[in-house]
């Protein structure tokens, strides 16, 4: 099976997996294969929506019933939750709008706020709102930037795959650098 085949097949559920716990790069990525013609950007900017509400509203539902009892016994996640809640206490319903633009707070933030007793259609409401912007923006983004592609590569489409295949590699390398210093850091600090 050919990368153009994998991508038309299966670019969509990778979107919706990715999206629900982080997805930033993915976005960006289908955004350029939208632009390559091998996705449709509509349906890609509401795949994105899709997945990132969806993982964002369960995070928040798991951290209502158990974030302070999770909170607690994970010492490694008391900083971020302890910069959420500063955040939370003095801008409330921007930080819930714009979480998913502030690396380092995504994925720990719905679990927090959901935790911090936040009213459940605030949340929806907010979390909603924020979705739609990041899911457009991003899918966006990805497909400007395959258009930008066009006019530094003379052979545009035979590069392209690879490029995103390369683009993807350094993400994912990046991701586990920073996700085996923030491991290294806990263990420095004796958290869990």
């Amino acid at each position: 099976m050919s990368l153009e085949e994998l991508v038309a097949n299966y670019g969509y559920w990778a979107i919706l997996l990715i999206t629900f716990i982080e997805g930033e790069t993915i976005v960006i990525l289908a955004g350029i294969a939208a632009h390559l013609g091998f996705l449709d950007i509509n349906l890609v900017a509401l795949v994105a929506l899709a997945g990132s509400f969806g993982g964002d509203q369960t995070w928040f539902y798991i951290g209502r019933h158990w974030g302070p009892k999770i909170i607690r016994k994970r010492l490694s996640w008391q900083e971020g939750a302890q910069r959420v809640y500063k955040h939370l206490h003095r801008h409330q319903y921007w930080l819930i709008l714009t979480f998913r633009f502030y690396y380092g707070l995504r994925n720990v933030t719905p679990f927090v706020v959901g935790s911090a007793g936040i009213p459940r259609l605030r949340f929806f409401t907010l979390n909603l709102i924020g979705a739609i912007v990041w899911a457009f923006t991003f899918a966006y983004a990805g497909f400007f930037l395959g258009e930008a592609f066009k006019y530094f590569l003379d052979d545009y489409h035979r590069y392209a795959l690879y490029l995103i295949g390369i683009l993807v590699s350094i993400g994912l390398l990046v991701w586990l650098i920073k996700l085996i210093r923030a491991r290294r850091s806990a263990r420095e600090h004796g958290y869990k």
